[in-house]
This record gives structure tokens, sequence and C-alpha cells, in this order.
């Protein structure tokens, strides 16, 4: 039979023979064993857990029952005191808490003490010293005392001892630990979470990042060559300084990357940390601002002399302007922003420009920057991060798909020719949308069908097939969408239709028209914006010329049209009267919204709104006129549209080349487009050729 190692063997002598506990205990209080606890402590091995409070309550619970707990087996005080007439109680100790009645007198109970002594020392068997007890709750009653002298009862008060250090330990000392146990726990929690120490309001919250975990590199970075281009000689200057200071050259102390939300500018502010291999603060421009007025400034001054004990090191400040918005013409004031923006140029004006320390800071609203955060000696250099180009937008595709299974026909040109305008964020996201589409349809990659899709999702909204939409509604969504993709087949140089859709997507949207530019466009002509309002207006004329009434559903069209002739004639310089004249004054911001600033008289004004009407009841007569003549044909393509709810360009187009009056209006636009074309390429020759 095997034994247990829990079993306790003895001897004759009573000795403990197994010595396997005791030696697992030793092993336990070693100084090595102890580091380890500390060590795991240290590293967080040993977490914080709801059971820690369950244990502190339970120990708390046993130390009230065993040392503040009321004494039990109390009887009551009539009880009590009909004993003592009865003669059952001889001798009652009073205290403040409790009287205790005892049956035996203090002769008795010193005779019985003196037998038990002598039958010990004889070795007879001991007698029973004690008797019975009984206890109660003293009450104010005056003939208590007087009853126990007429009945010749022995009485005598006693002061109770009292334990005031274990009252003190269980009243204020466990409470008190308990209480700074929690706080503690909470506020390292807090910190986990990137919460604020109320201690540590002076410190900043930069993150930092060391230079073996900075694994982004500037191949990671694609559509804007020109600003790697310039970050160059940053990351340059870093590795080898002294190729720099021994010519005289000064290396930029701040490099501004200005951009629309979305660029990359963060990223690039990575790339440089990760080529340069030095180490990387990151920070964000709100995480200086704080309700109690000093608390940036004093972050700054944190965060610049962690960056001089590191350097060589790069700071970067993301959404700079969060922190430094002009003073100039401000209506009120944030005199903890300003104290912030203050120190913040100190610092960037105390450091040398040969410790190593380099700033860059990304802002999608330079025109709201301080004028002194720019000025040469601060952020010398300002680093445009466009949107891409399509070579650009290719290359960022590429960098995002590289990890993602794609179908062997996918030809990711095409893909970027048609996402015009967009960052490389929506890119991102496309592929993103495309993978998680292939995979809800089953397939192992992802397919032209799912990136088409992607953009569309990103353009038009999700797509709604379960909307239910009235016959009636449906039929005049339809010819509205017909409207629009026939106005942009026959207008001179307007972006090929790509798709026509009646399905629902967005918010609101009950179909749409999809066209898709052949190349990147910078600049736009008259023609081409009065292209652009015939085409907004396409809609709404073949809604009047098939149903003769007007519906909501032209109303984002009449909105965009309108801010194109608006612009034509207030900023363009369009307009009969006011040609080459700017009548309003924008921001040069990248948000959309920038605030613009009225600086014409109310008749100009007039003008402007009378132009504006003008121009719009032209174009529209022009739509309708057109969309007039070829009235079989938009019938027809609607028709189909209603059966097939999406209709591709090649259906389009081969619907349009089966009527005669169709063929003939796209010959004619085709025509058009070749004079304008021969025309630019005439004087590209004649400037060539130096004539």
């Amino acid at each position: 039979m095997e034994n247990n190692p829990k079993d306790k063997k003895t001897d004759s002598t009573g000795q403990d023979n197994n010595d396997d506990w005791r030696k697992r205990f030793k092993d336990e209080l070693k100084p090595e064993k102890m580091e380890q606890r500390v060590k795991k402590f240290k590293n967080g091995k040993y977490r914080f857990s709801f059971w820690y409070f369950v244990l502190v309550i339970v120990v708390l619970t046993i130390l009230n029952f065993l040392f503040l707990r009321t004494p039990d087996e109390v009887i009551e005080f009539s009880v009590f005191k009909e004993k003592v007439e009865l003669g059952e109680i001889k001798r009652v100790k009073m205290t403040n808490s409790f009287y205790y009645g005892m049956n035996y007198t203090s002769n008795e109970y010193a005779t019985q003490m003196v037998n038990s002594i002598t039958d010990r020392l004889t070795g007879t068997d001991p007698s029973v010293v004690g008797g019975l007890v009984y206890k109660t709750v003293p009450i104010n009653d005056p003939t208590f005392v007087p009853l126990m002298e007429s009945r010749g009862i022995e009485y005598y008060a006693e002061q109770e001892k009292r334990n005031y250090f274990l009252e003190i330990l269980v009243s204020w000392v466990v409470p008190l630990l308990f209480l700074f146990f929690i706080w503690r726990v909470i506020f390292k929690k807090m910190g986990n979470m990137g919460g604020s120490n109320v201690m540590s309001f002076g410190q900043n919250n930069s993150k930092i990042v060391a230079e073996e975990d900075l694994n982004t590199r500037f191949k990671d970075v694609a559509g804007c060559e020109e600003s790697k281009d310039e970050l160059i000689e940053v990351v340059d200057f870093l590795k080898t300084p002294d190729k720099y200071t021994a010519i005289g050259g000064k290396i930029p102390k701040g490099v501004l990357l200005v951009g629309p939300p979305g660029t990359g500018k963060t990223l690039m502010a990575r790339a440089v940390a990760g080529e340069a291999e030095v180490t990387f603060f990151r920070m964000s421009g709100a995480d200086f601002v704080e309700m109690f007025v000093g608390v940036g400034a004093a972050r700054v001054r944190d965060l610049f002399k962690q960056a001089r004990e590191k350097a060589p090191c790069i700071i970067f400040i993301d959404e700079l302007d969060a922190i430094g918005k002009s003073r100039a013409g401000a209506m009120s004031t944030n005199d903890e922003r300003e104290q912030t923006l203050n120190q913040l140029l100190v610092e960037m004006d105390g450091f040398d420009s040969t410790s190593g320390v380099i700033i860059l800071a990304a802002t999608n609203r330079p025109e709201v920057l301080d004028p002194a955060l720019l000025r040469p000696g601060r952020f010398d250099r300002q680093v445009l991060v466009d949107k891409p180009d399509l070579l650009g937008r290719e290359a960022i595709m590429k960098i995002h798909s590289a990890n993602v299974k794609l179908d062997e026909n996918v030809d990711l040109k095409e893909i970027a020719k048609a996402t015009p305008g967009f960052v490389g964020a929506d890119l991102a996201n496309i592929i993103n949308e495309a993978a998680l589409l292939a995979v809800r349809g089953g397939r192992a990659a992802v397919s032209t069908h799912d990136l088409e899709e992607a953009i569309e999702k990103t353009i038009a909204g999700l797509e709604k097939k379960n909307r239910l939409i009235n016959p009636r509604e449906r039929e005049i969504v339809a010819y509205h969408e017909t409207g629009h993709a026939l106005v942009a087949a026959f207008t001179p140089d307007a972006d090929p239709v790509q798709k026509i859709s009646i399905v629902p997507r967005g918010m609101g949207a009950l179909g749409y028209t999809l066209q898709t530019p052949t190349e990147d466009r910078f600049l736009m002509t008259q023609e081409e914006l009065i292209g652009r309002i015939d085409i907004l207006l396409g809609g709404r004329a073949a809604e009047q010329i098939i149903f003769d009434k007007l519906s909501t559903g032209a109303s984002n069209d009449i909105m965009k049209s309108t801010d194109i002739a608006r612009n034509m004639i207030t900023e363009y310089g369009m307009s009969e009267r006011f040609r080459n004249v700017t009548l309003t004054k924008r921001n040069n911001g990248y948000l959309e919204g920038a605030g613009s600033q009225k600086e014409y008289s109310e008749s100009t004004q007039q003008y402007i709104d009378e132009e504006i009407s003008r121009l719009m009841e032209e174009r529209y007569a022009i739509v309708l006129e057109l969309l007039t003549k070829h009235i079989d044909l938009l019938e027809s393509i609607t028709d189909h549209l209603l059966d097939v709810e999406v209709v591709s360009s090649e259906e389009f187009m081969a619907l349009i080349a089966k009527d005669e009056k169709g063929t003939a209006q796209l010959e004619e636009r085709k025509e058009q487009d070749m004079k304008v074309s021969e025309r630019a390429q005439v004087k590209g020759r004649k400037r060539n050729d130096g004539t």
C-alpha cells in the first residue's frame, strides 16, 4: 500500500518523522523564491481580480465577529433579578456592558481552588472548579442594589479591559489600508487604459516608441514620392549629422506635414523615424490641454526634457492645430492653449539644431496656425502630403493588397482609375471591404467585382436590396437616372458612364449614375463646368418630360449644380459683368466647408443671384431640348433599366447604338472631342518646334 505524502508518521516518542512538508515550507521561504514572486508582481503576472475584494470582505467580517461581536447566552434582566431573589445567584460582577451572576461566593471559589491543587499534588482526581455563570444587559433599576444587599449577595464593579491597539487596528488601520489598495488599483488601471493620474498632470502623455519597435519604412509609404524626397534630408541628418555640421549647414528644426485627412501624414512621420532608427515620441495636440491652466506648458517642458535625454530622436505632434491656432483676431481667449503654444515656441527656439532632436508635426488646417510657428527657426519646412495621382493610387493599393489574396484577372491600375480623389485611407478601406465581400460571397480570392462593389459602397453607400419602393416611385427614379446618363453620354468632355443603377444605397439614394474619369484632372474649363451642370439637371428634365411633374429626387442635383454656377461667378471670374474678378475670399483649407467672407455690395449680391438663376434656367432649357429630341431612347433605356435594375457601360452604349438619333449624337460629340484634342496637339507641336 502506497503512503500518502500528506499522512503524518510519528514514532513512539511522538516526534514527526515525515519532513516533506517541513522541507517544502523552508524551500518556499528561500530568498530565491521570494525574488521570483516579486518579479512576477512587477511584471504584472499577478493581475488584480474581483475575488480580492471578496477575500478582503470575508477577512473583515471574521475580525468583526471575533473581536467586536456581542457576547451570547444573555438572559433577560427580569430573569436575572428573579434568580437573585431566589438565591440562585450568590455573587454579581458589574461592568458597563454586562452583569455577571455566579452561583458561588468568593470563599466557595477559593476553597474549590485549594482542594483542586491538593488533589493534583496527592495524585487523586482533581475536583471540578467553577459553576454556573449568568449574563444580562444592565438597565437603570434603583431597586436592584438594595435587593442584593437585602439578600446578602456579594457584588462588585470591575472596569472592562479594552484593547486599544486592536480597536485602532480594526477601526482605522484596516479600512485605510483597504482604501489605499483600492486607490492604487484603480489608478493603475487608468494608467494602463491611457488615462491620466491625478498626481501627474505635469507629465506628458507621449507614447515613446523605441527604435527597435519601429517597423515602418519609406517602402511602406506610396503615393507621395515628392514628400518622401523632402524628408530624406532629415533621415540623413539623424544618421550622419557630421556631414552637415562639417560644411556649416543646419538641418531644419521642425518639419510640418500638411495635407487633407487620410493622406498618410502620420504614416510618413513613422517612416522617417523607422528609417533613421531613432526613438520616436508620438503625441497629439489635444494631449497637452487640460482643464487646469499651466498643465499644457508643463507637459511641453517635460516632453522636450525627455527628448533631449534620448537624443537623437523625433518628436511627432499630431493635429498641431489643437494647440497652435492663431492668436490674432480671436474673439475669445484661451489661457491654457495660449500658454501651451507660448511654451512650445520657447522650447523650439531654445534647443540647438545640432542636438539631434527633430520635430515633426501634422495638420490638415494650416490656415489656422499661428504665424510664429511657421517662421524660419521653428517649422522651417512645410511638406505637402497631397491626394495621390493615378500612379500613386496604384502603388498604395499594391501595398495594402500585399497580404490579400487577389484573383489573377484583377488589374489594380484599372481599379485605381475608378478612384479619383481617393486618399490612402480610402484605398486601404476599399481593399479591406473587398476582402470582406469576397468572404461573404464564399470566394477564396478577391475578384474585380468585389473591388468595384467596394468602390461603389464607398462612393454611394451600402446597397439596400430589401427596401420596398412604390412602383410609381421606382419608375420615376429609373427615368431620372437615365436622364443623367444620356446627357453625360452626349456632353463633350464628360466622364464616361460606368454604371446606372436603381438599387437604393446609402441614407436616401434611391438610385445613382456612376461616371469614371479616364484620367486625373486638375483643371476644368468653363465648358466642362457647364457640362457638369447639364448632367446634374438631366434627371429633373427627364422627369418633367415624361411625367410633366417635378419631384424632390433632384434636390441634391440642384444643390450641386447651383454651387458650380455660384463658383463660376464668384470664384472663377466666369461671369459677363465680373469677368476675371473674385467676389469671395476663401481660406486655403484642406477640410470641406472652409469659411468664406463676403467682400462685395448688396447690388453685386443681387447680380450674383440673378446670374445664377439665368444660367440655371438657360442650361435647363437646353437639357430639356436634348432629352426631348431623344425621348424614344430615354424610354427604351428606362424600360431595360426597370427590368435589370443595373445597366453596365457596355449595355448602355449598345442601347444607344441601336438608335439612329443616339448614334448621330454620339458621332457629333466625338467630332467635338477630336477637334479639341487636335487643337491641343497642334499647339504642343508648335511649342516643341519653337515656332
